[in-house]
């Protein structure tokens, strides 16, 4: 069976950067189940996973642009130390969630100066070039609620 949109396809993946540190991998745990088609993966990947098969192994350079983007300076905030009374310490390279205007989003702290701090809303991985190894291990067809719900139920994938 080929990988195309609404298949559930479990993969072996390690990611690693331009200088060869690995960033993520599944290594030691399950495969990752995602439902292809529906966004659930970087573009880039996603892409060259099309028409693979179970037991396809491939490498695959993601560019930023396919990938988590490029860096964007405007998502550079710097705010009042206080905001972070009753926090622990803050120090560079913590991450923490804020709500903001276009919903939930992940900040790194990138400088902390006397009275402020500098919050980076960039991707971690944003401007990076992504390098993947997979392996395919299976693909089946979709239920209708995956299908509907845009993402793969049970073993290695999302759970309500």
């Amino acid at each position: 069976m080929k990988i195309q949109k609404n298949k559930v396809v479990s993969i072996d993946y390690k990611l690693t950067g331009d200088n060869g540190q690995v960033l993520d991998s599944s290594e030691g745990r399950e495969p990752l189940a995602y439902l292809h088609g529906n966004g659930n993966l970087v573009s880039g990947l996603e892409e060259a996973l099309e028409g693979k098969a179970a037991g396809d192994a491939l490498r695959v350079s993601v560019p930023p642009e396919k990938g988590y983007g490029l860096r964007d300076e405007s998502r550079m905030v710097e705010v009042s130390k206080d905001k972070f009374q009753g926090a622990p310490e803050v120090k560079p390279g913590m991450q923490f969630r804020a709500q903001t205007p276009q919903g939930l989003q992940i900040f790194t702290v990138s400088k902390v100066a006397e009275t402020s701090v500098t919050l980076d809303g960039n991707h971690p991985l944003a401007g990076a070039t992504l390098n993947f190894d997979v392996t395919v291990r299976d693909v089946r067809d979709a239920t209708s609620d995956e299908v509907s719900h845009g993402h793969v139920h049970g073993p290695g994938g999302h759970h309500h």
